[in-house]
């Protein structure tokens, strides 16, 4: 984890990231692909690696469209990304 990034991030969103870390969620060090949506172009342009980050703990999906008990996981990437809109490039994400 990466001090500046937490602090950045909290100063971003104006609250402390949540530290427990839930039951099931996946731990930091858990390597993942990220994937781009099947019904829209986006949210990234290319699937990538990455690995959950300890930066602040799982969250719950609160989007309209996400699934019952779906967490959202701070990811950094193995290789800068840009999102679907050319932003970018990013290190690390919530996902």
């Amino acid at each position: 984890m990466n001090v500046g990034d937490l602090q950045a991030i909290e100063h971003i969103l104006g609250r402390q990231l949540s530290q427990p870390w839930p039951t099931g969620a996946l731990g930091p060090g858990s390597r993942v692909v990220v994937v781009r949506a099947m019904d829209w172009d986006g949210p990234w342009q290319a699937e990538f690696a990455g690995t959950v980050d300890a930066m602040g703990a799982p969250e719950p999906n609160e989007h309209a469209q996400a699934l019952d008990g779906e967490l959202l996981h701070w990811v950094t990437f193995d290789t800068p990304q840009y999102d679907s809109g050319g932003n970018g490039p990013f290190h690390k994400a919530q996902i």
